[in-house]
C-alpha cells in the first residue's frame, strides 16, 4: 500500500485516497457523501461514515462476498440496477481487502478504452 493511503487521517479520507488513484476517477457529492465514478459511472460510494459500497460482478459475486465474512461485508441493493456489496469501515477493517475490492468495482465501471489501455 503507498504512504497516501495509510497517512489518510479517516476512513473517509482513505477510501478517497484509494478510489482516487485510479484512472480517471473522479470524486462527487451524493447528499453530503462521496461518490466515485470513472466514465459518469458509480463505482465506490460513501453511505455513511463506516461503510464504503462497490460493485460486484453479478449477484453470484456479491452472494459470495456476504457468505465468505458477513463481518465484513453486508448487501447494498439499494444503489441501483447492479449488484453492490457495503464494507464496513469501523473497527480494525482489512484495508488490503478494500482497497482491491473498489479496484475490482472500477475495472466493473470502467470503459473499454480504459481496460484497454491497461486498467489500473
Amino acid at each position: 500500500m503507498t504512504p497516501e493511503l495509510t497517512d489518510a487521517s479517516t476512513p473517509i479520507d482513505r477510501v478517497r485516497a484509494i478510489a482516487l488513484l485510479l484512472p480517471e476517477a473522479e470524486e462527487r457529492d451524493e447528499g453530503g457523501l462521496p461518490v466515485f465514478v470513472v466514465d459518469d459511472v458509480p463505482f465506490a460510494q460513501l453511505t455513511d461514515d463506516e461503510t464504503v459500497c462497490v460493485r460486484t460482478a453479478d449477484a453470484e459475486e456479491q452472494a459470495d462476498a456476504l457468505e465468505s465474512d458477513p463481518d465484513a461485508y453486508e448487501p447494498a441493493d439499494e444503489l441501483g440496477p447492479e449488484p453492490w456489496i457495503g464494507m464496513t469501515l469501523g473497527g480494525h477493517p482489512d484495508w488490503t481487502l478494500i482497497e482491491d475490492r473498489i479496484a475490482h468495482s472500477w475495472e466493473l465501471a470502467a470503459p473499454e478504452r480504459l481496460l484497454e489501455a491497461g486498467g489500473r
